[in-house]
């Protein structure tokens, strides 16, 4: 294997690929990065077994062949070469050379025979959604999925079809977040899917770095594959059946509150200082004077009062909520005014941006 590419496109895809890759791993094959010289392309693949990420670069191939060389070595070599055109070589069996005008280094690696095979997906409900939208749309549910894995399907996004949308769902059964997003084209065929939060997390932060304007998402019976500006990340989905989670949006509204985003994340702040001390537990009162109370109990390191200004419809109302799952969601929403519905003390708050009819976020009661 030798070829030449420039530093630039080498940091790129280095950096894409180095996503997928696990700081737990337990076989030393998965810590490394696989590289495939090819025709005029170099390919790139790492996987943890639960996602894989591929992407290619055009490079200048004299001799065609593979090698899997540790991923945080090289990254962190590569960042550092000023140089623009890098060679690669094998050399003495299973090490890489990276030769440049000024430097020259040699890493061992370890041989592409080891590397997992990286799946195929079979072709299956394919559609587009725009980057922009995409993006946005995963940062705002990914956060409320569980971190415990004790019940899978609560450690993932739910995304289904209704029509010409697609709905991403999240919930750690204390709060949950959802999320449409409209289609330019109808789906046919239904879909319904449970897709990794940790999938979900590191799609975003590809497509955050993607000149493209669409990602494309094939969905097959037990994996999803997503592709961008010929990146592919390839995911496992979680098998079980989503909680029914419909049930417990609230209809009615007793009370219904608007308040600016950055005065009322101001005071969650705050009050959060002293209601660490007691679980993020908050109090929210209501009244038709145009002020909300925003509590924290008495604890060890004292308490905290402050006022919001709001704009009130309805009755006067109190609930407790987790602080920091109020906070969370409002690090997310671009309105820079949210709507909070209040029933009664044991439903659930409801919060949705002013201008967004597509967002709805609820947070389950606290018992007082």
């Amino acid at each position: 294997m030798k070829l030449f590419c420039t530093q630039k496109d080498l940091d790129y895809a280095i950096n894409i690929v180095s996503k997928a890759i696990s700081p737990n791993n337990t076989l030393p094959v998965l810590n490394n990065i696989l590289l495939k010289a090819e025709g005029k392309k170099l390919y790139f693949s790492s996987t943890n077994l639960e996602i894989a990420i591929s992407c290619v670069i055009d490079a200048d191939v004299r001799g065609e062949g593979s090698i899997t060389v540790p991923a945080k070595l090289l990254s962190g070599y590569v960042a550092l070469l000023t140089d623009e055109k890098v060679e690669l070589s094998l050399v003495e069996g299973l090490n890489l050379a990276i030769n440049s005008s000024n430097s020259s280094t040699k890493i061992k690696c370890i041989s592409s025979d080891e590397f997992p095979l990286i799946p195929k997906v079979e072709k299956g409900q394919e559609f587009g959604i725009k980057i922009d939208t995409f993006y946005e749309a995963i940062n705002q549910v990914v956060f409320a999925a569980s971190m415990n894995t004790s019940r899978p399907v609560l450690s993932g996004v739910l995304m289904y079809s209704v029509g010409d949308e697609i709905k991403l769902v999240a919930t750690d059964s204390y709060r949950l977040a959802e999320k449409g997003i409209k289609l330019e084209k109808k789906i046919t065929d239904e879909i319904y899917c449970i897709i990794p939060a940790r999938t979900m997390m590191e799609l975003a932060k590809v497509i955050s770095k993607a000149q493209g304007k669409e990602v494309k998402v094939n969905v097959s019976k037990n994996q999803i594959l997503f592709t961008v500006d010929g990146i592919e990340l390839i995911s496992r989905l979680i098998e079980g059946k989503f909680p029914d989670y419909e049930k417990i949006i609230p209809k009615g509204t007793l009370t219904k509150v608007e308040v600016s985003v950055e005065d009322l994340s101001l005071v969650l702040k705050r009050v959060g200082l002293f209601a660490r001390e007691n679980n993020n537990s908050i109090k929210l009162s209501v009244t038709n004077d145009g002020k909300m109370l925003v509590a924290s109990e008495e604890t060890k390191v004292g308490e905290e009062k402050a006022e919001v200004v709001i704009k009130i419809t309805g009755e006067n109302n109190k609930i407790s909520l987790n602080g920091q799952y109020l906070l969370d969601v409002l690090t997310y929403i671009t309105d820079d005014k949210v709507e909070l519905v209040m029933n009664d003390k044991s439903s659930p708050g409801l919060i949705r941006p002013i201008k967004e009819d597509n967002y709805v976020y609820i947070i389950m009661p606290l018992k007082v």
